[in-house]
């Protein structure tokens, strides 16, 4: 995958993360690419690791998919462990 193909569907697949995650959360632009780029990475990793990437294949749907349950998997994890309640 081409850097700028992975910035795209990072953008789309951070972007999806944090519509589906409930509350606030802070950072624009660059902050909902770089959580859907490393979403991107985990989710990739992940899939590889239990085999889903099979599963999901190998075109844009299955990127946009595990590059999304990733982003989502970091979203909760910075909520659950970094994030000061108000």
């Amino acid at each position: 995958m081409s850097f700028i193909w992975l910035i795209i569907v990072g953008f789309v697949a951070g972007a999806l993360a944090k519509y589906i995650m409930p509350g606030k959360d802070e950072g624009g632009f660059l902050m909902t690419a770089a959580l859907g780029i490393g979403g991107a990475f985990v989710g990739s990793w992940l899939g590889g690791m239990f085999g889903i990437a099979r599963l999901l294949g190998d075109g844009l749907l299955g990127s946009i998919i595990s590059a999304t349950l990733g982003a989502l998997l970091i979203l909760w994890i910075y909520n659950k462990f970094f994030k000061k309640e108000a």
